[in-house]
């Protein structure tokens, strides 16, 4: 089992061990978890704001965690009543997953370009036929509880899939002229139902402008609110500073702080992330390629990590993500520690047994509860195995 679903498990152990044991968990229900489901889905989006503003990651991971335990709490109160469980969540969206993309899981176009959102809704058509026994709409799907402008865009998308759109950005955007010109009469009119109508329309085209700009419109409304509110708050500050009372400044005076607000905004440098580089391959070589592979066949599958396929010079193991691959070659002549993160002080301990079994000598120091040890590969390469070192 992979580290991730070791950390799964136990956390659906957790849950298990709360709706036995914790009277405010046993009380709740999918519509008392109601608020707390959305009140995290927001909070993971104010992270990812901060994150996209040049902020740090730790917390969004915090952010995920929280949400990814209300999905554990609702398939445990699934799980409870016999209608599913997390396994069963799991599989449902792997599934889901792997039926949709047939570009990459199954046949390709035959000049090998796949057509992903021209298939997507033949294939969410036949998904629903086959649970309801009628094909529905191609707007199906879109909740109607989600914010509006998020809503808009997603319908004209979908109705994009079949063919129901603009030709281009400059046509969206002489629709939305059209509309503010409709809106300027029904201003002109008064009428109320006329208003709300007509604004209606020019927020629409506006939502299918962000969809052509590829700028959610949701995003852009959210970020200019949170410059909004820093440059008001900005204000606020300057007229106490001044002793002005709030709501005794003109607006030509609150003007004058906006627009030194605006001006701070601007000499402050644009947020820059350089991209991680992700460490997708570690390539060592080795002298005795043959002892290594055999030391690393029996450790890599306690690691988490499993064999590759590889040719009669390398030896490749991986875990879906990275690739460790032992080549022959001279080895280093001093090698660092590399390190590895256990699951659990357990791990630990199983590694250990199986080296001290299989391999004696191999083990330097650790062990015996600590939760980390290190170890010697035949190379000569040191390797240490952690739980809690991050």
């Amino acid at each position: 089992m992979s580290a991730a679903g070791e950390q799964l498990d136990r956390l659906m152990g957790i849950m298990a061990r709360l709706r036995a044991d914790c009277p405010w968990d046993r009380e709740q229900d999918v519509r008392s978890l109601r608020p707390y489901l959305i009140e995290e889905a927001f909070e993971v989006v104010d992270e990812m704001d901060r994150v996209a503003q040049g902020g740090p990651w730790r917390a969004l991971c915090e952010e995920h965690g929280d949400l990814l335990f209300q999905i554990v709490f609702h398939a445990r109160l699934a799980e409870e009543l016999g209608e599913y469980s997390m396994a069963d969540v799991a599989a449902a969206i792997s599934d889901k997953l792997t039926s949709r993309h047939p570009h990459v899981f199954g046949e390709k176009q035959a000049d090998g370009t796949p057509q992903p959102l021209a298939n997507w809704a033949k294939l969410k058509a036949e998904e629903r036929k086959k649970k309801t026994g009628r094909e529905g709409s191609v707007l199906d799907g879109v909740p109607t509880g989600a914010p509006a402008l998020m809503r808009a865009e997603r319908l004209t998308e979908k109705a994009s899939r079949i063919g129901f759109d603009w030709a281009n950005v400059q046509e969206v955007r002489a629709k939305l002229d059209e509309e503010l010109g409709e809106l300027d009469e029904a201003i002109a009119s008064g009428d109320r139902d006329a208003l709300e109508h007509e604004l209606g329309d020019v927020l629409l085209s506006l939502a299918n402008l962000s969809r052509f700009l590829h700028t959610p419109a949701e995003d852009a409304l959210r970020m200019a609110i949170r410059r909004f509110t820093t440059r008001f708050q900005h204000i606020e500050t300057a007229l106490r500073a001044e002793g002005v009372p709030l709501g005794e400044a003109t607006v030509e005076h609150m003007e004058r702080h906006w627009q030194a607000a605006k001006a701070a905004e601007k000499a402050l440098p644009p947020p820059t992330r350089v991209p991680r580089a992700p460490l997708v391959a570690l390539r060592l070589p080795v002298v005795d390629l043959a002892a290594q592979r055999v030391f690393w066949d029996a450790v890599a599958p306690l690691l988490g990590w499993s064999a590759e396929r590889a040719g009669a010079d390398e030896a490749v193991y991986g875990d879906g993500l990275y690739r460790l691959a032992f080549t022959v070659g001279a080895g280093p002549p001093s090698p660092a520690t590399l390190t590895f993160g256990a699951p659990s002080a357990a791990a630990v301990e199983r590694l250990r047994t199986l080296l001290e079994r299989t391999s004696p000598g191999s083990v330097l120091e650790g062990g015996g509860g600590t939760g980390r040890l290190t170890f010697q590969d035949p190379a000569g390469l040191r390797w240490e195995y952690a739980f809690g070192s991050r």
